[in-house]
């Protein structure tokens, strides 16, 4: 039963935003004051949050998850879990993050996570990921929030550079996302799931990519042109940037997109993963 509901946070996306947090936390910490007990009850705060999200997604999605073979086996599908107890769970957690943000690091922190939150669930979850071929754009801004909320919990301000590390994510998303649709293609038809490779073909989701994988090449090298990142930073940022734009502008077709597709997702994570790190490595201050 605990592995049950414990499933339904989906702890592998908790994990891989947390990373993003951590992120946006240590590049905030280079030049605000900042500690190693902030870190924790931010990550613990942000992981409730997503969580929550997640739990109500399960919930939510319970209709279109038995038509995906990736989906038809999770416990809400199943029916191994009640679902008014799972809706108390997730608000639970909702309010117990919410509440660590506020009292622990500061209330617009807070307020920018309840933000992302009700974009991933009211306006992507709910409306937009059934609806509309943009899905993926709405469901981007949620999933740019927790970088940034972990900048936020240490500056308490949005600056030139938080704009820049939301906008950063935001683009990371979008062909992350739509890799992930064309290799799992058959899925979202069954699903009826309006994704951009399947209302509108493999050629224009490919020349979206190209444009969103360019686009996060700018902005993460414009971090290092303000003085914000150093040249560890702009190393490991130009070698994975350049991976990522050599893999997505090779020339896909009908005959190779599923592989292509693979390929572009790997090096999305190689990407997100050596970025938030060095971010960490390079510029913590923490006291140890």
């Amino acid at each position: 039963m605990l592995k049950s509901y414990l499933s339904i946070t989906k702890p592998g996306i908790i994990f891989g935003n947390l990373i993003s947090v951590a992120a946006g936390f240590f590049l905030a910490a280079k030049t605000e004051h900042a500690s190693l007990n902030l870190l924790l009850a931010t990550l613990a705060g942000v992981g409730l949050v997503i969580a929550s999200g997640c739990v109500v997604n399960n919930i939510f999605d319970r209709d279109i998850d038995q038509k995906m073979k990736r989906t038809q086996n999770r416990e809400t599908v199943k029916g191994n879990i009640n679902i008014d107890v799972a809706f108390v769970y997730a608000l639970v957690m909702l309010l117990g993050g919410t509440a660590l943000l506020f009292q622990l690091a500061n209330p617009l922190s807070a307020v920018v996570v309840l933000l992302g939150y009700v974009f991933y669930v009211f306006f992507y979850t709910m409306w937009y990921k059934r609806t509309s071929v943009y899905g993926t754009l709405v469901g981007s801004i949620s999933g740019a929030v927790p970088p940034l909320v972990g900048y936020l919990a240490v500056t308490n301000y949005i600056s030139l550079e938080a704009i820049l590390l939301f906008t950063m994510f935001c683009l990371w998303q979008m062909p992350h996302s739509y890799a992930i649709a064309m290799f799992r293609m058959q899925d979202y038809r069954d699903a009826g799931i309006p994704v951009l490779p399947v209302k509108e073909g493999i050629n224009k989701a490919h020349r979206h990519m190209k444009a969103y994988v360019a686009a996060f090449g700018a902005v993460s090298l414009a971090l290092f042109l303000l003085g914000e990142a150093g040249y560890e930073y702009l190393a490991v940022a130009a070698v994975v940037c350049f991976m990522w734009m050599q893999v997505t502008f090779r020339k896909v077709d009908y005959s190779n997109y599923v592989q292509w597709s693979k390929s572009v997702f790997k090096v999305s994570l190689l990407v997100v993963m050596s970025i938030s790190g060095v971010l960490g490595l390079e510029l913590i201050p923490l006291p140890i």
